[in-house]
């Protein structure tokens, strides 16, 4: 029996994947290990992937270890984010030389390449959904974002191992892929070693139909589900969600705020990794003989003391108004301002906080203590 609008695909396919996307134009970015991590970079081939190579992860601690099998998407999340790539962490908006006694300006002239994300999980692509909406989605469009957006190629991929420290079940974006993605695989390492792939656009169909396949079966289709449904069932960790901005609101004075800020070192690690962060800051740098300026634009953070900067000094100064402000907005008024959740449950925030603060327990913490100040 034939699973309708499925393919089977040998693992060897995903080098011709790679291929037929550079082949295409794309410049193709993917999931490989580097610097004792999956991050996401540059992807010449498939044998670049992260193979056999799982991750580990707790608050506040990530290391590598070795699958003992051959999966090439047998891990979680890293520490880096799609949004390196279409929100970039530093972007030159113009430049300008001197000429004389003016400056001659020039354009930002960025790599217009369009872009091949592969291996994009559950959670990320509702991460870049709420991004698309935060950027493309009001009455001021970012220009840039949405150039590299538009013409993004997105290969996701199903999870099926979950870290310790991911809930994307509790925010609704995973383990499975659902959204906007070209090509969806899921990868089966039950029997055959093999990924059941669907098109999502008619260009992922088209690319799709070009790779060597066999008609998907319903054994393929219940083994594919089995492991996600699996992997929703090991998920560790849990968030209430259904009343959680009325609950933050009404929760500003909870002494918690207080005993969070004594371990929080307001780094500013949470929102580097965070895949839906979005502030940013502009500045403008000259070099050192005066000869050459430029404009960038640069990531900022809401844990920085300038960050909320206004005439007169920072409204913000101490730490805990700095995790206040951060945790009830991702969780809480983000919904006020773009209809959704400014969170996707993938846990970067408790694994590479360097002292191991769990949001999901925060938040729990809140909760439980609700009322004591009536």
């Amino acid at each position: 029996m034939t699973e309708t609008g499925t393919a089977v695909l040998a693992p060897d396919a995903l080098d011709l994947l790679v291929g037929t996307l550079h082949e295409r134009g794309y410049r193709v970015l993917g999931p490989k290990v580097r610097d004792g991590a999956i991050t996401y970079d540059d992807l010449a081939a498939a044998s670049e992937l992260p193979i056999g190579w799982g991750d580990v992860q707790e608050p506040g601690a990530y290391r590598l270890r070795e699958r003992g099998d051959q999966a090439r998407f047998g891990y979680a999340v890293g520490p880096h984010s799609w949004k390196q790539f279409l929100l970039p962490a530093r972007l030159r908006l113009w430049r300008a030389r001197r000429d004389g006694d003016g400056f001659e300006p020039e354009a930002a002239g960025e790599d217009q390449t369009p872009l091949a994300l592969v291996g994009v999980r559950g959670c990320e692509l509702a991460a870049i959904a709420v991004q698309d909406r935060v950027l493309t989605g009001g009455s001021y469009v970012d220009s840039d974002y949405a150039r590299r957006r538009e013409h993004a190629f997105i290969v996701a991929v199903d999870c099926f191992e979950p870290a310790a420290t991911c809930f994307c079940t509790s925010m609704g974006t995973g383990p499975g892929v659902e959204g906007a993605y070209d090509i969806a695989l899921n990868e089966i390492l039950e029997g055959e070693h093999r990924f059941l792939a669907r098109a999502g656009t008619p260009r992922g169909a088209e690319l799709l139909a070009e790779l060597p396949t066999r008609a998907a079966v319903s054994a393929d289709a219940e083994a594919a589900s089995a492991a996600v449904a699996a992997a929703a069932e090991r998920m560790q960790r849990s968030v209430q969600t259904g009343d959680l901005r009325d609950l933050l609101a009404r929760n500003l004075e909870n002494p918690r705020w207080d005993e969070v800020a004594e371990r929080c070192l307001t780094c500013g690690n949470c929102t580097m990794v965070c895949p839906t962060c979005f502030c940013t800051s502009v500045e403008e740098v000259s070099d050192l003989a005066g000869t050459e300026v430029e404009r960038v634009r640069l990531w900022e953070s809401c844990f920085v003391v300038d960050h909320s900067f206004l005439h007169g000094g920072s409204v913000r100064r101490s730490g805990r108004s700095r995790y206040r402000q951060w945790l009830t907005h991702k969780f809480g008024t983000w919904h006020d301002q773009f209809d959704s959740s400014g969170c996707v449950g993938c846990g970067r925030c408790i694994t590479w906080c360097p002292v191991g603060i769990d949001v999901t327990e925060e938040l729990a913490a809140i909760r439980s203590s609700d009322g004591a100040l009536a």
